[in-house]
C-alpha cells in the first residue's frame, strides 16, 4: 500500500476492473461519435452527411454494448433493473442526488437517441449494400422527420446531442464525487474524459472515413479538430495532475510511467507531431496517428480506474 497523504485514504476500493474500464472507453466514443454526428448534421454541408451517418451507426451498437458490460459487471447481473425501476412499486426510480442513478437513466434515454439516430440514418443511407436493409428503407422513411434540417430533426438532434456530451463526461464526474484517493483529490477527471472522449471519437470517425476513400470538407475538419483536441487534453491532463498535489505521489510507479509513455507520448505527443508534419493526410500517417490516439484514450482510463484501486 502507497502512504498518499489524501483525505480519502479511509474507503474502499469500489473493485471495478477491465469491464467498467471498457465501459467508461466506449461510453466516451458512443457519446462523442454521436455528439460528432450532430455537429456535422447540423452545421456541415449536404455533401458531409455520410460522415454524420457513420456517426450515428457508430453510437448505437457501442450503447448496447456498454449496457452489456454495466450488466455483467455486477455481482447479481439479473438485478440491472433495480437501477431504474423501485422493487416495491415497480415505478421509474430517479435519485437526482446520485451520480450513479442520474448516469444509468442518462444512458437509458441516450441509447433511446442513439437509436433513433441510428435508424434515421439507415433511412437515409442511399450506399446500403443489403438486401434485407435496402427492403426495410422504405418502412423507416416517416424518421427523416427526425434529421436536420426539419424543425423537429433539430430539435432531437440537440437533446440528443446534449445526452452525448453527458455520456461522454459523467464517468469521469462519477469518480470524482467518491471518496477514492485521485478520484476525489480533484474535480477535473470529468473535464478530461469529455476532452479525452473527443479526441478519440473524431479519431475513430477519421479513420473509418479514410477506409472508405471520403475526402469531404467535415473530414478534413474533423483533423484539426482532432489536433487542437489533443492539444486541449495535454493542458487538461497537466492541469489535473497539479491540482493533485501531494497525491501526486501515487502516479510515481509503473502506473505514472504508464501515463507518461502510453497516454502522452504515445497517445499524445506522436498523434499531434504526425498530424502537423507535411502529407499529414496520407493514408499510412492518418491511420498510424488515429489508432495511437484511440490507444491512449484506452490506456488514460486504465490508468485513471486502476491506479486509484491499487492504492
Amino acid at each position: 500500500m502507497i502512504d498518499v497523504p489524501s483525505s480519502t485514504w479511509f474507503t474502499l476500493a469500489p473493485h471495478w476492473r477491465w469491464w467498467i474500464i471498457l465501459y467508461f472507453f466506449f461510453g466516451g466514443l458512443a457519446g462523442g461519435c454521436y455528439f460528432l454526428a450532430v455537429l456535422i448534421d447540423l452545421f456541415g454541408r449536404p455533401a458531409d452527411r455520410p460522415l454524420a451517418r457513420l456517426g450515428y451507426y457508430i453510437a448505437f451498437p457501442l450503447v448496447l454494448l456498454c449496457g452489456i458490460l454495466l450488466v455483467v459487471d455486477l455481482n447479481k447481473p439479473l438485478r440491472f433493473w433495480h437501477m431504474l425501476i423501485e422493487r416495491n412499486t415497480f415505478g421509474p426510480m430517479f435519485k437526482p442526488w446520485s451520480p450513479m442513478s442520474t448516469g444509468s437513466w442518462a444512458l437509458l434515454l441516450f441509447g433511446a437517441f442513439s437509436f433513433g439516430g441510428f435508424l434515421t440514418a439507415l433511412a437515409d443511407d442511399d450506399g446500403l449494400t443489403s438486401p434485407r436493409l435496402r427492403k426495410l428503407q422504405p418502412r423507416l422513411r416517416p424518421l427523416m422527420a427526425l434529421r436536420p434540417p426539419a424543425l423537429l430533426g433539430r430539435l432531437f438532434a440537440l437533446l440528443g446531442g446534449i445526452f452525448g456530451f453527458f455520456i461522454a463526461g459523467y464517468t469521469g464526474v462519477l469518480l470524482a464525487v467518491t471518496n477514492r484517493p485521485i478520484w476525489a483529490d480533484t474535480q477535473l477527471l470529468g473535464l478530461l474524459f469529455i476532452v479525452s472522449a473527443a479526441s478519440t471519437s473524431a479519431a475513430l470517425m477519421i479513420l473509418l472515413a479514410h477506409r472508405r476513400g471520403w475526402t469531404m470538407p467535415a473530414v478534413t475538419a474533423l483533423h484539426r479538430m482532432d489536433a487542437w483536441m489533443i492539444v486541449l487534453e495535454l493542458f487538461v491532463l497537466a492541469a489535473v495532475m497539479i491540482s493533485l498535489g501531494p497525491v501526486l505521489t501515487a502516479w510515481l510507479n509503473a502506473w505514472g510511467a504508464l501515463l507518461v509513455l502510453g497516454v502522452v507520448v504515445v497517445g499524445l505527443l506522436v498523434p499531434l507531431l504526425l498530424a502537423w508534419r507535411p502529407g499529414a493526410l496520407r493514408w499510412s500517417t492518418v491511420t498510424t496517428s488515429a489508432v495511437l490516439v484511440l490507444i491512449g484514450g484506452f490506456l488514460l482510463r486504465v490508468v485513471v480506474v486502476l491506479s486509484s484501486e491499487s492504492v
